[in-house]
């Protein structure tokens, strides 16, 4: 209550100010926040002692500010719409009164900025044209970066005032105060349906308007690498077969949420070198690149991986600790190795395993069809070996053996990403990746060199229902080896969890960002 009668309070003096006011002023960027923060202080106090009134003991306009900015939320339905409208050929703008940050929450303009630049062709900020809502010469402004007259124009606003001048000129307007009647309004407008649509997919990842890097790993190797944000460094780390487009969801998420991410292309994938020889592709070399210098300037990163990714990121939360700020496998649990059992002899045990086998030896494949059968989203409850025992297969043999023609479509990968994918193998096959199944020995004994040793970083292991390889169980007892370990699991879930759980939603891990 104090702080809803502090806001109106707070709202008057700013109005009373008029446009030389700091409000006013900070609008168009002439002062950043933190001077508007003090000098509208000083303002309240002129204002309490002309009017009789006395200020609270706890007043503070900078708490104010802290709270509007840490509880304000962006209206979800809306960015759907955008999206929507994109994709329907119209070009989307934000028009926004909104000041230059300085102040201790500036990370949340930040991150508010480049959720609306990801969903909005363009964003004009007031402070950054000199000119603030409702002065004409915005709308005019905006008209001109749009390339666009009036009556093109679709203007949605909350503040009446803010419409009257647009709709002088032409524009046409709606005033929000409900989202349904507002995207009512505006799908009559446009003819777009906006309502009652599924949710729409998040923006990924394209491959042409990303950073793309190199970092040598030693004469003759290095690896490629996409980048985007600031931050923390997180590295994100694929398994068979995928490349660093698989993580094309959680790349801008992550990016948004405050870090600076890089996600690599393994060893023998997409444009990192692919060395011929099977040593180069074993954990010990793998680690190597992280635990000496990944990229130029980077001394320590959270590491998250998928399938073989993940086996990469545990070893180096084990070998590499130093270089490790936390960590999080998707899928694939961590186990010690086991000194009384052979592992070649373990995977022989293990018919769902067998394609493990199959993958020690040469072995070829059509890339369109590998990709709609082993990037397929698996739902059912039958196990994996059942679930790819399609007429038209061998049985066993292997994943990739005796593979019909034309598979059934990827529930996960189609058009332009399929085709992704494709041209990515196109440069090396199925035949350097690989190599990542043939050094099962060499990882072993690599292992067993660490025995008895525990991963003490933070970390966290995700887990999907309907992984029928690296199932949940396979999980079971990984606290004892990792003192600090959070667990997220994701019942409807299949292998190819950062492709097939996109979204944001709140309980289901990283997997989820």
């Amino acid at each position: 209550m104090y702080l809803f009668i502090f806001r109106n309070f707070l709202q008057n003096v700013i109005v009373g100010a008029g446009p030389d006011g700091p409000y006013a002023r900070a609008m168009r960027g002439e002062i950043a926040v933190s001077q508007l923060v003090s000098e509208l202080e000083e303002d309240c106090k002129k204002f309490a002692a002309s009017s009789g009134a006395s200020l609270p003991e706890k007043f503070s306009v900078a708490q104010v500010f802290e709270d509007i900015m840490t509880q304000g939320k962006l209206n979800t339905a809306i960015l759907q719409a955008a999206v929507a409208l994109r994709n329907n050929g119209f070009t989307t703008c934000v028009l926004t009164n909104n000041w230059i940050d300085d102040g201790p929450q500036r990370h949340i303009m930040a991150l508010t900025l480049s959720l609306l630049r990801r969903h909005f062709d363009l964003v004009i900020e007031s402070c950054r044209v000199g000119l603030k809502k409702p002065d004409p010469r915005i709308y005019e402004y905006a008209l001109g970066v749009l390339k666009a007259k009036p009556q093109e124009v679709i203007f949605l606003d909350d503040v009446g005032a803010n419409l009257k001048p647009a709709r002088e000129m032409g524009i046409a307007t709606i005033l929000f105060k409900d989202t349904d009647a507002a995207l009512k309004e505006l799908q009559d407008l446009c003819g777009i349906q906006l309502l009652g649509r599924e949710e729409t997919l998040p923006i990924a990842c394209d491959p042409v308007n990303v950073t793309h890097g190199y970092v040598p790993i030693k004469p003759g190797v290095q690896l490629h690498f996409v980048e985007m944000g600031n931050g923390p460094v997180v590295c994100l780390c694929h398994g068979f077969p995928e490349s660093w487009f698989s993580w094309r969801y959680q790349i801008p998420a992550l990016a948004e949420a405050g870090f600076r991410v890089l996600a690599l292309d393994m060893k023998g994938y997409g444009d990192s070198t692919a060395p011929p020889d099977i040593e180069e592709y074993s954990q010990e070399e793998i680690c190597k690149v992280g635990g000496s210098a990944l990229i130029s300037g980077i001394s320590q990163a959270v590491f998250i991986g998928h399938d073989w990714g993940g086996a990469v990121v545990w070893n180096m939360s084990l070998f590499y600790p130093e270089r490790v700020r936390a960590v999080a496998g998707l899928n694939t649990p961590y186990k010690p190795a086991n000194p009384k059992v052979d592992v070649m002899e373990m995977i022989k045990a293990q018919p769902l395993l067998d394609y493990q086998l199959y993958f020690q030896e040469p072995v070829t494949a059509l890339l369109t069809g590998a990709f709609k059968l082993c990037l397929s989203r698996v739902r059912s409850t039958q196990s994996s070996r059942q679930a790819v025992s399609a007429p038209g297969l061998k049985p066993p043999g292997g994943l990739l053996a005796g593979l019909p023609e034309d598979p059934p479509p990827s529930q996960i990968l189609a058009g332009a990403d399929l085709q992704f994918f494709i041209q990515q193998y196109k440069k090396f096959g199925f035949r350097r990746p690989l190599n990542w199944y043939r050094n099962m020995r060499a990882n072993w004994l690599w292992s067993l060199s660490a025995k008895g040793r525990k991963i003490l970083v933070p970390a966290l292991m995700v887990t999907a229902g309907k992984d029928f390889i690296l199932h949940p169980n396979l999980s079971k007892g990984m606290e004892e080896w990792i003192p600090q370990l959070t667990r997220g699991h994701i019942e409807e879930c299949g292998h190819w969890t950062q492709m097939e759980r996109y979204r944001v939603h709140g309980g289901g891990g990283l997997a989820r960002v």
